[in-house]
């Protein structure tokens, strides 16, 4: 498994469509990152906050903020990394090769998603750089910074699994982005009618969105935490399963 997640975190850095992900990436951040600081610093904002004894900080406002951009952004850039995991196999038809060599089918799937996985934390280290140099100049909530580092990996361990069992059903890495934006465009989006209406349901609960803003807000709650646990499982054990058909 560990053989597999190191060969798949080592080819990221040898294809220049992930090198061009980062760099996008850190320009799109590093833009919205100074937007939202020259924003918070106009001095109009400041004596507002000022007048406010309960006025939202520089946490809340910046790094808050920033962490919903993030959200936002990787609902497009993670179909993009895992449209290749298992289609690209199936494509090059290397994946019976694959499924032949004295390794689980649980082994090759966890060792593919904790590759992208690892790709995609050098990725939040990178971006957390940003945040953490506002210590410089003022304070932050370290509880809620925490809790929006949670946030971020579990919705990113969320996408990634459910991308990776998309990329299981396809021989080609096109439809399997196309797929994942689709799936977890719904996941994201599934929860406005409860919010038309102004009720919490079955489909506020289903929502991946309502549970990254609940942690990104500082509360922890074991529920949030539970719900992205069950989406990766269940996934990863659909692409288990999928490639368990693929062997008979």
């Amino acid at each position: 498994m560990w053989t597999i997640a190191v060969r798949e975190f080592r080819s990221f850095f040898l294809s220049p469509l992930a090198w061009s992900i980062l760099g996008v990436i850190q320009l799109i951040f590093g833009w919205v990152f100074a937007i939202l600081l020259y924003w918070y610093l106009q001095p109009d904002i400041q004596s507002q906050l000022a007048n406010h004894p309960e006025a939202p900080g520089l946490t809340d406002i910046v790094v808050r903020n920033l962490f919903e951009w993030m959200g936002m952004v990787l609902l497009l850039i993670v179909p993009l990394i895992t449209m290749r995991l298992i289609s690209e196999e199936r494509r090059n038809r290397t994946l019976p090769l694959l499924l032949s060599s004295p390794v689980s089918l649980t082994s090759i799937i966890l060792g593919k998603y904790l590759g992208v996985m690892g790709f995609f934390l050098v990725m939040l280290a990178m971006l957390m750089l940003m945040p953490l140099s506002l210590l410089l100049g003022g304070t932050l909530d370290f509880g809620q910074v925490g809790a929006g580092v949670l946030g971020v990996t579990l919705l990113i361990g969320a996408f990634t699994a459910i991308g990776l069992y998309i990329s299981t059903l396809t021989a080609h890495p096109t439809v399997a982005a196309i797929g994942t934006f689709g799936a977890l465009l719904m996941l994201w989006m599934v929860g406005w009618a409860d919010q038309a209406e102004e009720q919490t349901g079955v489909l506020t609960y289903l929502s991946i969105t309502e549970h990254y803003h609940t942690l990104l807000k500082g509360v922890f709650n074991s529920q949030d935490v539970v719900y992205y646990v069950l989406v990766i499982v269940l996934f990863l054990t659909l692409s288990v399963q999928r490639l368990e058909g693929d062997r008979i």
